[in-house]
């Protein structure tokens, strides 16, 4: 899987979350942030910290961190399938 094939499965990923229900055109700079996030870090709560940030910087409102870590697991998973499958 390559960079491009990665990032539209995780942009899917977090379309499908969708945590303060604005449907899926909702969060294109969140999501962006994001992504970029998930090619930096490696620990899922990093990520979860990261994401639980972005989200409330963008919207002012608060995301439960089990919420965020809930996903950053399935971020994360998915770049350790594109890594292996280099």
């Amino acid at each position: 899987m390559n960079i491009s094939e990665m990032d539209l499965k995780l942009m899917i990923i977090l379309q499908e979350w969708d945590p303060f229900d604005k449907g899926e055109e909702g969060y294109d700079h969140e999501i962006a942030e994001v992504i970029q996030s998930v090619h930096e870090l490696h620990h899922p709560t990093d990520l979860a910290r990261h994401i639980q940030a972005i989200y409330e910087s963008a919207f002012g409102q608060w995301i439960p961190l089990q919420d965020c870590t809930k996903v950053s697991y399935k971020l994360l998973a998915v770049k350790m399938d594109a890594v292996y499958e280099e």
